[in-house]
């Protein structure tokens, strides 16, 4: 069967075209500035800022969730390169996190004691401009199939080792064919005992939850857990919710992560929005994060003391359960930093 291309709520006749399925959706995402312009409806401004770099990458179904014609809208400003990225703001790095100082192996990051991270790969389907990896060297990190091995190895013989979380990048941007051979290395593994993915495809690209992944994901006797990453209630429709049911059924557990992000979510009415709405289909309201301090994201970021009011009034106004966890992450720390609420 055929997927529709639009991803939204509205009738089957409203699609102008069908893809024959997520790859070749993914394929045809908006990768030029002026292309977004015109796609949202709005006027082409003098001196619009195009990194060479790190470009603009947007799937139209996510493009599809924003307000035609409005430069505010919060899905826009995640996705849309802005001039003040090249300011070298004090205190902001290449590797906010000193990733580069955890990497025992291509493709694995160890920062944890009982957990590890493998970069599965580099690529993702949508370019947030937060993005704490945007300056990681991913094609130094992209291992073999030697390099398969010896991470099979390193985690094996690393008992204290049982979970191992598949992040990039975006994971769920690989293959079938490429996915399964890191589920296969995983599922043989007797001491990994959860496998987690860190993913923002079902989100921006809602057809990549497809049978093949669900069938993959159901047949791993491992735990499974994806962590979704969506910052904004407009991010969430019926067709997500649909996926997460499916997901779900599959007998995933689905977690949220979500960054504070100056003048998108920064404030405690569009928080509780979120976690309801995340709640309502499934997903448990798992971390609330501090920005991480990379270069080029400066103007995203928010005092301290600013989000930890913000997290008063989230206690005050929801269910605890609804309540992510306020953390920051540190370099060379054992674990995520929970925020001090009472400095």
């Amino acid at each position: 069967m055929r997927n529709l291309s639009k991803i939204s709520t509205k009738n089957l006749s409203d699609a102008p075209f069908f893809y024959e399925n997520w790859q070749a959706e993914l394929a045809d995402s908006l990768s030029d500035v002026g292309e977004l312009y015109a796609y949202l409806g709005l006027d082409m401004p003098d001196g619009y800022y195009a990194p060479r770099g790190f470009g603009l990458r947007v799937p139209k179904a996510f493009a599809d969730k924003m307000s035609k014609g409005s430069l505010k809208d919060p899905l826009l400003l995640q996705v849309l390169p802005d001039i003040q990225e090249t300011i070298l703001a004090v205190g902001y790095t290449h590797d906010p996190l000193a990733e580069n100082d955890q990497n025992p192996a291509k493709g694995l990051l160890h920062k944890y004691k009982n957990r590890v991270l493998i970069t599965a790969t580099g690529a993702c389907a949508v370019h947030c401009r937060y993005c704490f990896r945007q300056h990681f060297d991913y094609q130094a990190n992209m291992p073999n199939r030697e390099e398969l091995v010896k991470i099979g190895e390193y985690i094996s013989s690393n008992h204290q080792i049982d979970e191992v979380i598949f992040s990039g990048g975006d994971p769920l941007s690989l293959s079938h064919r490429r996915l399964l051979v890191w589920f296969e290395m995983m599922n043989a593994l007797s001491n990994v005992k959860t496998i987690r993915i860190h993913t923002r495809l079902p989100v921006v690209l809602p057809n990549r939850v497809d049978q093949e992944l669900l069938s993959l994901l159901k047949s791993s006797p491992k735990n499974i857990v994806m962590v979704l990453h969506i910052n904004h209630p407009n991010e969430i429709d019926e067709v997500l919710a649909n996926k997460c049911q499916l997901l779900r059924q599959a007998g995933v557990t689905l977690l949220n992560q979500t960054v504070l992000l100056k003048g998108v979510n920064d404030e405690v009415n569009t928080l509780c929005k979120l976690s309801h709405a995340l709640f309502d289909m499934g997903v448990l309201p798992y971390y609330l994060h501090i920005l991480d301090k990379v270069q080029g994201a400066s103007h995203f970021d928010l005092p301290i003391a600013r989000a930890v009011q913000i997290y008063w009034q989230l206690l005050e106004n929801m269910s605890g359960y609804l309540v992510p966890k306020l953390v920051q992450e540190l370099p060379n720390r054992p674990y995520k930093t929970p925020v001090n609420l009472h400095q």
